[in-house]
């Protein structure tokens, strides 16, 4: 088992999984990807986390300060 270091670590880290059970008769691998896996259970988990990098990269801003 993978243990994380913090929760951030873990968005974008969505399993994906093949439906075989839906799919039968059909010749394509068809895969769903189960973002609800992230910690607060949406895709926006990944564009939030973005957003956060991009304004950390800028300098807008730093670890522990509040604009």
């Amino acid at each position: 088992m993978k243990i994380d270091l913090n929760i951030g670590h873990t968005i974008g880290s969505t399993p994906l999984v093949e439906l075989k059970s839906v799919t039968a008769g059909v010749r394509a691998k068809v895969l769903a990807k189960l973002e609800f896996f992230n910690p607060l259970g949406s895709i926006k988990d990944r564009i939030g986390r973005s957003m956060i990098e991009a304004a950390e990269i800028e300098g807008k801003l730093k670890p522990l300060k509040i604009p």
